[in-house]
């Protein structure tokens, strides 16, 4: 579908990170997934496309400007480059950029948002812990000042990127209970008590490093607190609101590779004395899927708009969060059936795409949790 807000940087933007993904990515994610990771210069490279400087100064290494269309882009392609996991670790410092731009000193961004920005070195967001996931206000790990350090314990689960990641934003308690007491935190790597363990034998995502994050007496400095203490829960909601925007967006681009793989396929794909797309039921399947990939470029595109104007619309984001994760789920599920046993053998976009479905319908927030968020956001 023709896109209403799309000017000639855009698409000359989105032509570039296609390019670079076809050509960069697409041929090696077969290897990538059976090897369960991917050639470090690789964040280096996609980095160098600025996908990742949006809304952070050029004296820090980012762009100077922001666009959501731009980022739309980006996620776009991302997720139609089906190299979910790759993808996933590379990413993984683009939802701890905004808290450190906005809320961190500027010793630290001007030691941590080059390298990041560049590829160098690889940044995680901390806020899942073992015994909850949305629950972000009941949250566990604790923090307590000690003279001119900060003092961490607790544990951090479920962190894609965790491994090979050198900077931290950690969300911890430094208060009462509820969201009201906690707090955000920069972490290096090597500080002392601070360890890691890998996260293995995943569904799917197999090429991301994935961690649990351990903080035993972990001490940093006093000037490590980003932003107010006991605010740290407002500025991870407002983070969380752009990285679900994202997932939508690359949850459009694995539905676009789906039905692409299809129509090739049913093209190519000869049964009962005729090529599968001339069945009527696999047309049929083929404008239900294009159906629900406009719409899901439509509304990603007017909530673009409002974010570029200014507003947070977080109830239309919820509701982005949800309804491309069930779209998406239908799409997949239906590209398996129009592939038959093909699809279901490892080494093509539809088999990988579909058992990674499940983790864009939990991360970042699950169906139920934006269903219901959507709603109280609705005053009801």
């Amino acid at each position: 579908m023709r896109n209403p807000f799309e000017t000639e940087e855009r698409r000359a933007f989105h032509d570039s990170i296609a390019r670079f993904m076809e050509t960069e990515i697409w041929p090696h994610v077969d290897d990538w997934d059976e090897a369960g990771s991917y050639p470090h210069e690789i964040n280096e490279k996609i980095c160098a496309l600025g996908v990742f400087g949006f809304d952070i100064p050029e004296e820090f290494g980012g762009l100077g400007f922001d666009d959501q269309h731009m980022r739309k882009a980006a996620a776009v392609e991302m997720g139609r480059s089906s190299a979910g996991g790759v993808m996933a670790s590379v990413s993984s410092r683009s939802i701890m950029l905004k808290p450190l731009t906005d809320l961190a000193n500027d010793a630290i961004k001007q030691r941590a948002l080059p390298e990041l920005l560049s590829g160098r070195k690889g940044g995680a967001l901390g806020i899942t812990e073992p015994g909850g996931g949305s629950d972000v206000a009941n949250m566990k790990t604790v923090a307590h000042r000690d003279g001119n350090e900060w003092v961490l314990n607790g544990q951090k689960m479920f962190i894609t990127g965790g491994m090979q990641a050198s900077y931290f934003v950690i969300g911890a308690r430094t208060g009462g209970e509820g969201m009201g007491g906690i707090s955000l935190f920069f972490v290096d790597a090597d500080a002392p008590g601070f360890s890691r363990t890998p996260i293995e034998r995943k569904m799917g995502w197999w090429a991301s490093d994935t961690a649990t994050l351990y903080f035993e007496d972990c001490r940093i400095p006093a000037d490590h607190l980003m932003g107010e203490e006991h605010k740290g829960f407002y500025a991870i909601m407002n983070n969380f609101n752009y990285e679900r925007y994202m997932m939508g967006a690359q949850m459009l681009g694995m539905s676009i590779r789906l039905f692409d793989e299809c129509v090739a396929y049913a093209q190519e794909r000869n049964t009962f004395g005729q090529p599968l797309i001339k069945h009527q039921v696999i047309r049929h399947k083929l404008a239900d899927m294009s159906a629900r990939i406009d719409a899901m470029d439509a509304y990603l595109n007017q909530v673009a708009e409002l974010m570029n104007a200014g507003e947070m619309p977080v109830t239309e984001i919820s509701r982005i969060k949800f309804f491309c994760s069930t779209n998406l789920e239908t799409i997949a599920s239906e590209a398996m059936q129009i592939f038959g046993g093909a699809g279901y053998l490892r080494g093509n976009a539809v088999e990988r795409i579909y058992r990674e479905v499940k983790v864009q319908a939990i991360g970042g927030g699950s169906q139920e949790i934006m269903r219901d968020l959507t709603v109280r956001q609705m005053g009801l």
